[in-house]
């Protein structure tokens, strides 16, 4: 482990304006190292650069499939590197280390699928009569710049990453203060294969700064942003007076409706994926099971059994896949939610299991469960973004879709039944850009990703996220004779 770790601009590593942060770890809460702090001049040395190589054609003027090999490139170089990546996200995030290669294994799957869909962009020709030749073409807007949120620090930036390089445009990527340090592997990847120095930067800066520098830029040509609401409206605002486009991923307050003819048994593995991995900061977390109350006490018992079968221990010392979980990103994000489950308690909730921190040091919270939830208490409504998961009751279907699709979110949702025709019917009436079917985080790289309402818009993975880097450019051509 470095002590200090430099920021990437135009194809070399350098010190930030505005100083240096400390990179804690979780863990333990002590100092993990030193990360430069971009400042609002480090940005624009950013953009420029990556707008200099776009001007230039560097990558918009290769043959796809040659964009495409390098792109699946730097998947390979992460899985190469995946030991040394995963000991430092783990480090940096909490998270066990056998998640940390799940997560790397997972950023490589996007190098490997947007670097084979690259030479697929393909535009068509439109019929307008004998006297015109006319033809659609796709073209990179330019400049990506890429906010990255800190609970998937690899994965999040292979998301958008691979899809902006696939498609040919240069990017600016802005790691979060609590976990920089593994996007380092990326520059390195990016030099491995070959990408024009300027076409990949990568810098560490406070939001406020770097962030509100970078969103608001005026070369920049498109903004991927994952995080929070209030934030991601001020990035929408901001690029909004420049007038460029946004794909905003903003969280969740996702629900599973359990019906009385659900299998148990597999819904019980559900509920350790849903909730208990990466410490639940993922947003499309099963945050919410809204429980048919024929079967409510039956399922709370056994989803108990899960959160307690759970050991909670520093992430690094988990090398190995099993019933564990980690730490959460920090103290303060710790904090938050144990003050969410005190509200709920003081509104009524009952905490069947959990809801302490440990006595030891490291931001670590117990697996927690909340019975007796209402729908109209803060923690059935707001993202905890914590190992913490509300239990409601109900006794309809309506009643059921009534609770799930009552939050201002939409991002997942999801039906436990063995019926056909409710599961249909469910899956049209949640609100909710993917609905999962007796399997929570069914899908993969290959299907599109994105919310409804305060969840955000547009869609990352699938191919729908190609569009999110091109515009369409049509050529209209008058024939003689």
């Amino acid at each position: 482990m470095k002590d200090y770790w430099q920021n990437y601009i135009d194809g070399a590593f350098v010190d930030g304006g505005a100083g240096r942060i400390d990179v804690i770890n979780p863990g333990n809460g002590e100092k993990l190292a030193e990360q430069a702090l971009a400042d609002s001049a480090d940005v624009d040395r950013a953009v420029q650069a990556a707008r200099r190589v776009h001007l230039s054609g560097a990558l918009s003027d290769l043959r796809p499939v040659e964009r495409g090999r390098m792109v699946q490139a730097m998947g390979r170089y992460l899985l190469e590197h995946i030991d040394e990546i995963a000991k430092v996200l783990t480090l940096e995030q909490g998270k066990p280390l056998w998640e940390s290669q799940i997560e790397i294994e997972g950023a490589a799957r996007y190098f490997e699928y947007y670097g084979n869909q690259a030479e697929t962009v393909e535009g068509r020709s439109i019929p307008l009569g004998k006297g015109y030749f006319d033809f659609t073409t796709y073209e990179p807007f330019g400049v990506s710049a890429q906010i990255i949120p800190w609970n998937y620090p690899i994965e999040m930036t292979a998301r958008s990453l691979s899809a902006a390089l696939a498609t040919g445009n240069t990017c600016v990527i802005k790691t979060p203060e609590l976990t920089p340090l593994s996007n380092a592997w990326f520059a390195h990847a990016a030099e491995a294969v070959g990408l024009p120095k300027g076409a990949v930067n990568i810098l560490c800066g406070l939001g406020h700064d770097a962030g509100a520098a970078l969103s608001a830029h005026s070369d920049v040509n498109q903004i991927v942003f994952t995080g929070s609401v209030p934030t991601g409206i001020v990035i929408a605002s901001a690029a909004a007076q420049n007038v460029v486009p946004c794909v905003l991923e903003l969280g969740g307050k996702s629900a599973a409706i359990v019906h009385d003819d659900a299998d148990l048994d597999a819904f019980e593995n559900d509920v350790r994926w849903g909730i208990y991995f990466n410490a639940g900061q993922v947003c499309s977390a099963m945050s919410r099971v809204i429980a048919h109350d024929s079967i409510h006490d039956a399922l709370v018992e056994r989803m108990v059994g899960v959160a307690q079968s759970l050991e909670v221990k520093a992430g690094i010392e988990q090398p190995e896949f099993g019933a564990t979980m980690g730490a959460m990103v920090s103290d303060a994000q710790r904090d938050r939610a144990l003050g969410m489950i005190a509200e709920a308690q003081s509104q009524g909730a009952r905490v069947a299991t959990g809801g302490h921190k440990l006595n030891r040091p490291g931001a670590f919270l117990e697996p927690t469960i909340l019975t007796d939830v209402t729908p109209d208490m803060t923690i059935a409504n707001e993202e905890v973004f914590g190992p913490v998961l509300s239990v409601l009751k109900f006794s309809s279907d309506e009643q059921a879709f009534r609770i799930a699709n009552g939050t201002p979110y939409g991002l997942v949702g999801g039906v436990f039944t063995r019926d056909l025709d409710r599961a249909t019917s469910a899956a049209r009436q949640l609100r909710a850009g993917q609905v999962f079917v007796n399997e929570w985080y069914a899908g993969g790289v290959e299907t599109p990703f994105g919310g409804y309402g305060k969840s955000g818009y547009g869609r990352e993975k699938g191919r729908e996220a190609l569009w999110n880097y091109v515009q369409t450019k049509n050529v209209a051509i008058k024939l003689k004779g």
